[in-house]
C-alpha cells in the first residue's frame, strides 16, 4: 500500500468519524432533547406518555450512532479510545449510568399508575436527556483547552486531571449548547408527532432553545479566538505509521483559527451553522416542524464541522505535554485496519440511514391522546 493510500484514508477515517458525531447528535439528541423537555412541555401524566411515545419507536434504534461512534473511535483511533476511557473514566462512567437508566425510564414508568412512580421515573428521563447531552458537548469543549494526559515511552498514557476541572466554563459553555440544541430539535420532534396543548408548548419551547443555541455558538466562537490553540511545528511525514512521541507541538494563542486563515471556505461551516439554525427556529414560529428539524441537523452539521474544522489535525490535544498530543496523522490504527473498515463501512453504514429512514416512514403520523390510553402497551 503506498503513502498516499494511507494517508486519503486517515483523512477519510476523520471525515467518517465526523458523520459518526453527527448521527449520535441528531438523532439521539433528538431523543435526548424529548427527555430534558419533558417535564416542561407535558404538563399532565398522559402528556407526558404522548411525548414518550412519539419517540418510542426510535429511542433505541437511534442509539445504534453511539454503538457506531464508539465501535469506529475503537478501531480507527485506538490510542485515542485508549487515552479517553482510560483517563476520563469517571465521565465515562456518569455517561453510561446515565444511559443505562433510561430505558428504565420508558419501560417502568406506566407500569404502575401511582403518581409517585412516575413523577420519579420523569426526572429519570430528564437526567438522563440532559447529562448524555450536557457531557458530549462539554468534552468537544475540552479539546480546545487540552486534556492533561502525557504518555511514557512505552506509549502508556498516564491522566493528571481530575473529573470537576473538566466542568470548567469555556466546557459548561458548549455543553450548554449541545443541550440547547438537542431540546431544539426534541422540541421539533413533538411538533412533528403531536397536536394541541402539547404542540404548542414544544413550539413556544423550540423557538427559545434554537435562539438559545445561537446565542452560545455565536459566544462559544467568541472565545476560542482569545484560547490557545496547538501547531504541529515538526512530524514525520501524514502518510506514514507514527506515534506521539515523534512530533514537535507548539502552543500559540489564537492558532485555532489558523485553518480558517489557510482556507477561508472553512467560515461558511459556522456561518451556515447560525443561518440554519435561525432558520429553523423561523420554521417552527411559522408551524412547519418538519422543515425545522432538518434544517437544525443542518444546523449541527455547522457546529460539529466548525469544531473539527478548527482542530484538524488534533484529535485530543494535550495540555500536560503538548508535544504528545494526538493527531490525525499519529493516532490512526494501521492501514490494512482502515482499509477493512472502509471495505465493511461502504455496505453497512448505508443499510443503517436506509433502514433508519425506512423505520421513520412507516412509523410516521401523530400521536393522540385517545391512542394512549386506548392502548394497554403504549409507554
Amino acid at each position: 500500500m503506498t503513502v498516499e493510500t494511507y494517508l486519503f484514508l486517515k483523512v477519510a477515517w476523520w471525515l467518517l468519524l465526523g458523520v459518526l458525531l453527527l448521527g449520535i447528535a441528531v438523532m439521539m439528541g433528538t431523543d435526548m432533547g424529548v427527555g430534558a423537555m419533558l417535564r416542561w412541555v407535558g404538563r399532565t401524566d398522559v402528556e407526558r406518555r404522548v411525548a414518550l411515545n412519539v419517540i418510542g419507536p426510535h429511542w433505541d434504534g437511534n442509539q445504534v450512532w453511539f454503538v457506531l461512534g464508539g465501535g469506529a473511535m475503537f478501531a480507527a483511533w485506538p490510542l485515542v479510545y485508549a487515552t479517553a476511557f482510560s483517563g476520563l473514566y469517571v465521565v465515562m462512567l456518569v455517561l453510561l449510568w446515565s444511559m443505562i437508566i433510561r430505558p428504565l425510564g420508558f419501560e417502568y414508568r406506566s407500569k404502575l399508575s401511582v403518581p409517585a412512580w412516575r413523577n420519579a421515573w420523569d426526572w429519570v428521563l430528564f437526567v438522563s436527556g440532559v447529562v448524555p447531552m450536557l457531557v458530549f458537548g462539554a468534552a468537544i469543549g475540552n479539546l480546545f483547552l487540552g486534556l492533561p494526559f502525557q504518555f511514557s515511552w512505552n506509549l502508556t498514557s498516564w491522566y493528571d486531571g481530575n473529573f470537576v476541572a473538566l466542568f470548567n466554563p469555556f466546557a459548561l459553555l458548549c455543553g450548554g449548547l449541545s443541550l440547547a440544541m438537542a431540546a431544539y430539535m426534541g422540541c421539533a420532534r413533538l411538533m412533528m408527532g403531536t397536536d394541541g396543548d402539547l404542540y404548542h408548548r414544544s413550539r413556544n419551547y423550540g423557538w427559545w432553545a434554537g435562539l438559545l443555541a445561537v446565542a452560545l455558538f455565536v459566544v462559544g466562537g467568541l472565545w476560542i479566538t482569545a484560547l490557545e490553540g496547538y501547531v504541529v511545528v515538526d512530524a514525520p511525514s501524514h502518510g506514514v505509521a507514527q506515534t506521539p512521541l515523534q512530533q514537535v507541538v507548539a502552543v500559540v494563542p489564537g492558532a485555532w483559527l489558523d485553518n480558517f486563515a489557510i482556507r477561508p471556505w472553512g467560515w461558511a461551516l459556522p456561518l451556515l451553522g447560525g443561518i440554519f439554525i435561525l432558520a429553523g427556529t423561523a420554521a417552527l414560529r411559522a408551524h412547519r416542524p418538519v422543515t425545522g428539524w432538518w434544517l437544525g441537523a443542518l444546523g449541527w452539521f455547522g457546529v460539529i464541522g466548525t469544531a473539527g474544522f478548527a482542530l484538524f489535525p488534533f484529535l485530543m490535544p494535550s495540555s500536560s505535554a503538548p508535544a504528545q498530543s494526538l493527531t490525525v496523522w499519529n493516532a490512526s490504527a494501521s492501514e490494512h485496519t482502515l482499509l477493512w473498515m472502509s471495505g465493511f463501512s461502504v455496505i453497512l453504514l448505508p443499510l443503517v440511514v436506509w433502514y433508519t429512514s425506512w423505520a421513520f416512514y412507516m412509523m410516521r403520523g401523530k400521536v393522540s391522546t385517545e391512542q394512549i390510553e386506548s392502548d394497554e402497551h403504549a409507554y
